[in-house]
């Protein structure tokens, strides 16, 4: 594992209560801004080729895999999903970057 690739969130997630997720997205911000977390897609339009996928699509790139695995375990993030959990399913895994 390299320590200079990036991180990257790549989630498949599931909204049943929009209004209760808007909570959580505001919340988040927090977290992602202090380990350098950008949006590279947030539930835009996406059509499944292949497979089965929950309908809303997001992946947010970090500056390492470190601060990929800190920003989901840091206390910032769990407050934050603590307001996501009640209102959504999710599929989220944490993919180091390939810099080849």
């Amino acid at each position: 594992m390299s320590k200079s690739a990036k991180g990257y969130w790549i989630g498949h997630v599931t909204v049943d209560d929009p209004q209760a997720y808007a909570a959580y997205r505001e919340a988040n911000a927090e977290a992602f801004g202090k380990y350098g977390g950008r949006f590279l897609v947030r539930g835009g339009a996406q059509e499944v080729v292949e497979g089965d996928l929950r309908p809303r699509a997001v992946v947010i790139e970090f500056p390492t895999i470190e601060a990929a695995r800190a920003c989901y375990l840091s206390p910032e993030y769990q407050r934050a999903m603590a307001l996501r959990t009640p209102v959504s399913e999710a599929d989220i895994c944490i993919v180091e970057g390939w810099d080849g």
